[in-house]
């Protein structure tokens, strides 16, 4: 049984588990089921995860890759006193990587409960903000750079929705660098062992996946978009895609992730990263 399910029966004190589905959904119920879903498991996340994640490391993905070893926001030293977003920041940890390089992070996150471990491990050393990344409640040209490891772009109904309202919060020749899972990964079951490893779907089905109460009721969501789809979203939001890097399975890492694992990983990418600018 997936970890989400098991939060869900915890939180509605209910043996039904969610229903497991393909179909439509649009802005409001993805946003609204992300919320849902976010706040009841931040705390089993942090948990599961917070030991790899680590209080102020910024890690792409699954696979480890670090922004300290490959540098996709900048070189070295050229972090100093830039305004930097993070979008679907949960606990801030890429955020506090970003303050010790002399950053100023701000760190914004649909989910209350996420943004309550952030000020847990540190008390709020850079401003926490609570808000739907297809709305940013900043004005136009407030940040040098915007980044997401994992966060908001996978779960939302219109990414170039999201994509224009970064483009509008940035600086011209801004940075927008934003990781999801490969897009590949969607004709894939989502197994880390051999089951994980034979076509089990159309690459070129877009149809979200849902989970769904009793009611019909979405209580998770996410969206799939072929990698030529990502490309064209990022265009039409206006930005230039300077690069796309798609992390190899390190063999340090052994760990295994959701679908993540070095069997899957040694053999298809998992993560796929979008280097972005706004000209």
């Amino acid at each position: 049984m997936s970890q989400e399910i098991q939060a869900y029966e915890s939180e509605n004190g209910s043996d039904a588990e969610p229903e497991a589905t393909r179909r439509t959904a649009g802005d409001t119920e993805s946003s609204r089921a992300s919320r849902g879903w976010w706040d009841r498991n931040a705390d089993e996340y942090q948990t599961d995860h917070g030991a790899f994640l680590g209080d102020d490391r910024f890690v792409w993905g699954p696979e480890g890759l670090d922004e300290a070893d490959v540098r996709l926001l900048g070189p070295a030293g050229s972090l100093a006193g830039l305004d930097v977003l993070e979008i679907g920041a949960g606990a801030a940890q890429c955020s506090r990587w970003l303050a010790a390089q002399g950053a100023r992070p701000v760190a914004l996150d649909l989910s209350h409960r996420q943004l309550q471990h952030a000020l847990r491990i540190d008390g709020g050393a850079f401003p926490l903000i609570e808000a739907d990344a297809g709305a940013l409640p900043f004005q136009d040209g407030s940040f040098d750079l915007a980044c997401s490891a994992y966060g908001a772009v996978p779960f939302v109904a219109d990414p170039v929705k999201v994509f224009r309202e970064v483009r509008r919060v940035l600086r011209p020749g801004g940075r927008w660098v934003f990781s999801v899972t490969h897009p590949i990964r969607w004709a894939f079951p989502d197994e880390p062992g051999p089951e994980g490893l034979s076509v089990a779907a159309s690459y070129f089905d877009r149809t979200p996946y849902v989970e769904q109460d009793e009611n019909g009721d979405a209580v998770y969501v996410e969206h799939h978009r072929t990698l030529g789809d990502r490309v064209r979203d990022v265009v039409a939001g206006g930005f230039r895609l300077e690069d796309l890097v798609e992390p190899e399975w390190p063999a340090w890492n052994a760990q295994e992730w959701g679908g993540w694992s070095p069997l899957r990983g040694n053999l298809i990418p998992g993560t796929a990263i979008f280097v972005c600018v706004r000209d």
